[in-house]
């Protein structure tokens, strides 16, 4: 499977959090906004949802500095 650099995917998952984290009530901007921050982040690490992707994507992270990524099945 092919993975994102990891700073793109870094800057990808740093942007989704901030903005999930945020206490914006109906703003539409700041939803899609993150929709389509959700729909990239699950692309970018071959998942369908944005629990698996940021599971996937934190797990890729987190040991590419090791040099052993191993997909979750």
């Amino acid at each position: 499977m092919l993975m994102p650099l990891p700073a793109a995917l870094s800057a990808l998952l740093t942007d989704y959090e901030k903005l999930a984290a945020e206490q914006t009530p109906n703003d539409e901007l700041r939803g899609q906004r993150l929709r389509d921050l959700a729909y990239t982040v699950c692309v970018s690490t071959g998942t369908r949802t944005i629990d698996d992707a940021l599971t996937t994507a934190r797990t890729y992270l987190n040991t590419h500095i090791t040099g052993t990524f191993a997909p979750a099945a």
